[in-house]
């Protein structure tokens, strides 16, 4: 059982102690949960961070501080560069010095699914969930890389939410042949709610209300839970970081992996070029002369429509959360300056009334959290790059219902079964029957199309296909 004076003693010297208000109401079990919650929690740190994420919000940015990315851009549609980038990619997989890592902390509740995001279906023929087409896509690129002993391990960052649940459905379904010891699990980090002078707000008598810290709680996330450590332990340089949501994410993508190796860059982001001005997303660009994501908000109309002399969008690199990184990087300029990273989010905050003994749920904003967003260490990278992808070939979110127009399950579809039959017309087999069907190349015979050659090559392919 935890020691109940020593974490009262710890929340008095950080002025917290009245999280022990409502104690002696409070039954044995009860008890045990709020000193085991409590325990949990580093209130020593909470002081420093407000304070850093109140002076940060205090001092805002201006259009000035803000200008167009300097640094390399790459683009795919360099058939050379993708070749060369490819080929440096791989070798650092066959070494083992290649890691992937997906957050994976968010639910479907916007798709109308009761369950991991990760673990839901989107409607293919083959019926594949998020999680197992990226592990498959990771299992093709270890074949591709080299003999059996080639291993690129797999970190799934989960939410308190999921994880157990998200655990449970990788062991069923066999790590989808990655192996147990190369998929590892690790939870986001949660913080105390708190009020505006400071005070964690307690949601009923005997627990704290929490919310998890942004997905920039990685960094933190990767040492609590050891994940760092183990890509160290394994020898993995290079760490390749991306969301859930993308159905056609390119786990450990060697052309990209490739890229920031060859621009010897510590950190990278994988972007898709804005369709027009007006697409509502972030974009690499520098503030204070450090690389950093603008969001769509904070640039004025006319730079957002200013172009350069090729006539593309000068702000135009848009973030599609894919990121990639040095393990040195990690550690030794994110992890040291974690402290300065949080920012302040108002929301309505569920609070105990003492008086009522009961929880209210309130109306109008009642407090405020900390959260980080994954990308706020740009500013810390010495040489940032940039690697500008065909965003039919590279992102197709998940985002909205089904029958959604936009970032849904049939779009992302649709962007898979039109990959699909590119990958066969590509390798010159020629598709007959109806096209307007769904197609779907397994991840397990081709990453990015290579190999249908065998397959494919001066046959007629029937539609709709599942190879």
């Amino acid at each position: 059982m935890a020691d109940e004076q020593q974490i009262r003693d710890r929340y008095a010297s950080a002025g917290q102690s009245h999280v022990f208000d409502y104690y002696d109401s409070l039954n044995v079990d009860e008890k045990e949960k709020l000193l085991s919650q409590l325990d949990e929690i580093q209130v020593e740190r909470l002081d420093s961070l407000l304070k850093s994420a109140l002076e940060q919000e205090s001092a805002g940015t201006s259009d000035a501080d803000i200008k167009p990315f300097g640094g390399p851009v790459g683009r795919t549609t360099d058939e050379k560069l993708v070749a060369d980038c490819s080929k440096v990619g791989m070798e650092a997989i066959a070494k083992g010095q290649v890691a992937a890592l997906v957050l994976a902390g968010g639910q479907g509740t916007r798709l109308g699914y009761d369950g991991p995001k990760g673990m839901y279906d989107i409607g293919l023929p083959s019926k594949k969930s998020l999680f197992q087409l990226m592990a498959e896509r990771i299992k093709r690129l270890e074949t591709l890389a080299g003999d059996n002993n080639v291993i690129v391990p797999f970190y799934i960052m989960t939410s308190p939410l999921n994880h157990a649940e998200t655990e449970k459905f990788w062991e069923s379904h066999n790590y989808f042949g990655l192996g147990k010891e190369n998929v590892s699990f690790f939870s986001q980090g949660m913080l105390p709610c708190m009020k505006d002078d400071g005070k964690i707000i307690m949601e009923t008598a005997g627990e704290v209300a929490m919310a998890p810290d942004g997905n920039g709680g990685i960094y933190p996330s990767m040492v609590s839970s050891g994940a760092l450590a183990d890509m160290e332990k394994r020898g993995v340089k290079y760490l390749h970081v991306f969301s859930i949501d993308n159905a056609l994410i390119k786990p450990a993508d060697p052309v990209f992996m490739g890229y920031c190796i060859n621009q010897g860059s510590d950190c990278g982001n994988k972007v898709c070029w804005k369709v027009d001005a007006a697409e509502s997303v972030g974009v690499v660009a520098t503030r204070s002369g450090k690389p950093c994501i603008v969001e769509y908000s904070e640039i004025s109309k006319e730079m957002a429509e200013s172009v350069d002399e090729d006539g593309r969008l000068v702000y135009g690199a848009g973030n599609i959360c894919n990121h990639f990184y040095t393990i040195a990087f990690i550690k030794d300029k994110i992890i040291p300056n974690l402290g300065n990273l949080y920012h302040i989010a108002r929301k309505k905050i569920k609070y105990y009334d003492g008086e009522k003994k009961e929880t209210i749920t309130p109306s109008a904003n009642t407090g405020l959290k900390l959260e980080t967003f994954i990308f706020d260490v740009f500013p810390f990278s010495e040489n940032m790059a940039v690697l500008d992808v065909d965003r039919s070939m590279e992102f197709a979110p998940v985002k909205n219902k089904p029958g959604s127009p936009a970032d849904s399950p049939d779009t992302a579809r649709e962007l898979i079964s039109a990959m699909s039959k590119t990958f066969v017309t590509a390798a010159g087999g020629k598709l007959t029957g109806d096209e307007s069907g769904i197609c779907e190349v397994s991840p397990l015979t081709s990453y990015s199309g290579e190999g249908m050659e065998e397959i494919v090559q001066g046959r007629k392919i029937i539609c709709p296909f599942s190879l």
